[in-house]
């Protein structure tokens, strides 16, 4: 961490929606309805799943898990956005500034491999319905459910630390509505590229082999419930899975457009 001792920027700009400024009470009202259904929604889940003894299955404990991280990943970035839209208050300290990152790269990477742990469910009850009891018993739910927590909480640590290594010595004016990890990079006051080639590895890593399997395992699905006799069970099937793929379309295509586009 000597280089960030080299640091002279104390805090950031967030420019987020600054070029619009006749639009402010207008995206504050979007944002704000968003952000508060956003919460309702998962509350919903979160409390339903908890009290209901017969949901208290994979599929809808990963689903609960799934909502703890878009509750908390909203709660990162929205209020701070809020604030910014309704006061005009564009800055956030250096500290605060990482802490955001973190939070973000650690739900974002939960978020990954729970989808893609829920493709893996998905999969095991439509493909193999006798043996999904064994597939996917308690013991090998917690291992997927740890190791989704466990490899945010990496990705988090190890990415943050290396961004805030670099010295950041001004300017300081974020083209973001947050620190996402591309826009803070673009501050630095030294060569990133060997970070940059890291973290593009890193990205299709994570971002990628994830949407690879879950990919097979839909195509796999979508062969089995194609065989299926029935125009009920097909369309159970179906159901089961809309909700998920709905999650996996929003989450694949912003992090790639965020991640994954070329730095020019």
């Amino acid at each position: 961490m000597k280089r960030q001792n080299q640091s002279s920027v104390v805090e950031f700009i967030l420019l987020g929606f600054s070029n619009l400024p006749e639009l402010q009470e207008q995206l504050f009202g979007v944002f704000l309805v968003v952000y508060l259904v956003t919460l309702l929604g998962n509350a919903i889940i979160i409390v339903s799943i908890s009290l209901e003894q017969s949901l208290h299955v994979p599929m809808y404990l990963f689903l609960q898990n799934l909502s703890v991280v878009d509750v908390s990943f909203s709660a990162v970035i929205m209020p701070e956005m809020l604030v910014v839209l309704s006061t005009e208050k564009m800055s956030i300290t250096f500290a605060g500034c990482f802490a955001q990152m973190y939070f973000i790269l650690f739900f974002g990477g939960a978020e990954c491999f729970l989808l893609g742990a829920m493709a893996y469910d998905r999969f095991a009850a439509i493909c193999h319905p006798l043996s999904y009891p064994m597939i996917m018993n308690k013991r090998v739910f917690m291992k997927l459910l740890i190791m989704s927590w466990a490899l945010g909480f990496m990705l988090g640590t190890v990415q943050t630390t290396w961004v805030f290594s670099f010295p950041f010595c001004g300017p300081n004016e974020i083209n973001h509505i947050s620190c996402e990890t591309p826009a803070v990079l673009e501050l630095a006051c030294a060569d990133s590229f060997l970070f940059e080639i890291y973290a593009f590895t890193g990205t299709i890593l994570i971002v990628i082999v994830p949407f690879v399997l879950i990919l097979l395992s839909y195509i796999r699905i979508l062969f089995a419930i194609l065989k299926m006799p029935s125009a009920t069970g097909r369309q159970k099937a179906f159901s089961t899975c809309a909700s998920h793929l709905t999650s996996v379309t929003l989450f694949y295509g912003t992090a790639s457009m965020t991640y994954l586009q070329p730095k020019s």
